[in-house]
């Protein structure tokens, strides 16, 4: 067997039995996540991403790992705005805090999936028509600057097309079915209002892919970098939410922040022709952005409205 292949065959089934576990053992009855237990096992996924990446320094050198590094840290960062999305659907929704957990356990796996999808078509539509380069490095930059002027989120299901078509095809329950998304109901398969949500963090999430991928792209085009850096991102979304559900509304400079990095990895693409920005300013430029816009919206909070 060809040894590139055995990588991708250990790398997903640590990442099945990782998820195996969670689901089985830690989260196998629904309950409230409180903040102690968030910190625990987003120190646990920070802590598998890095010794992966150590891995990646022993057997592959310095450059790979830096770009793992540096994709981890652009897909964890550009993940925190979803995050927003994802407690304002909640909210929208009155999802109990402890069926939120279901919700992004199964919207995780499916991005899981779309992301193997759209890497892989995006790694190979760059080598084959290499000018798409210059088309994503436009989107990005379009797009971070659009983020810099981005007014104040909003959910409105209603308008979301997948949405309608599930309520077309699916009858749905009105009352509250617990943690179920599918009860059935004199021999006919209802969905519940719980899948309903499902549907909208996964399509939010399919939305934001479109930002996602191709900043990781500018930084790396090996799709085993690109693919384990996104998925180990992904995977400690579902605690990092849990701790930071509180505190999203105070990174309110973390917009800019996200405007500047899409910004400058978009820049990056169009000039790799001409320029390659070595690795470890990339790096040094992300992070340093990242940690300026959270310090700064803890020195500078948001003032509330007057009454």
């Amino acid at each position: 067997m060809d040894p590139s292949l055995w990588k991708w065959i250990g790398f997903f089934t640590f990442v099945l039995a990782m998820l195996a576990l969670d689901v089985c053992v830690f989260h196998r009855r629904p309950h409230e996540v409180r903040y102690r237990e968030a910190i625990g096992w987003t120190v646990v996924w920070v802590a598998l991403a890095m010794g992966f990446n150590t891995l990646i320094y022993f057997y592959r050198g310095r450059t790979p790992a830096l770009e793992f590094f540096a994709g981890y840290l652009v897909e964890e960062s550009l993940s925190v705005d979803n995050l927003f999305v994802f407690l304002l659907i909640f909210r929208y929704f009155g999802v109990r805090s402890e069926f939120q957990h279901d919700v992004l356990f199964w919207g995780i796996l499916g991005a899981i999936v779309f992301r193997g999808i759209f890497i892989g078509a995006g790694v190979a539509l760059i080598h084959r028509f290499d000018w798409l380069t210059y088309v994503f490095g436009a989107f990005l930059v379009y797009t971070g600057c659009k983020l810099a002027f981005e007014e104040e989120k909003e959910v409105h299901p209603d308008t979301n097309p997948v949405l309608r078509a599930v309520r077309r095809f699916i009858p749905v329950t009105q009352t509250d079915e617990g943690n179920k998304f599918f009860v059935t109901r004199d021999k006919r398969l209802f969905a519940t209002p719980l899948f309903i949500v499902l549907v909208m963090v996964e399509t939010t999430d399919i939305i934001f892919a479109v930002d996602s991928v191709p900043a990781v792209l500018a930084v790396t085009r090996d799709p085993f970098i690109v693919y384990t850096s996104n998925v180990f991102a992904i995977l400690g979304l579902r605690s990092l939410y849990f701790v930071l559900a509180g505190l999203l509304e105070k990174f309110h400079y973390l917009n800019y922040g996200l405007s500047v990095v899409l910004s400058f990895v978009g820049v990056k693409m169009l000039i790799e022709h001409h320029y390659k920005i070595p690795i470890h300013v990339s790096l040094a430029v992300i992070a340093g952005v990242l940690a300026v816009s959270i310090a700064a919206s803890l020195i500078w909070p948001k003032k509330e409205p007057q009454p």
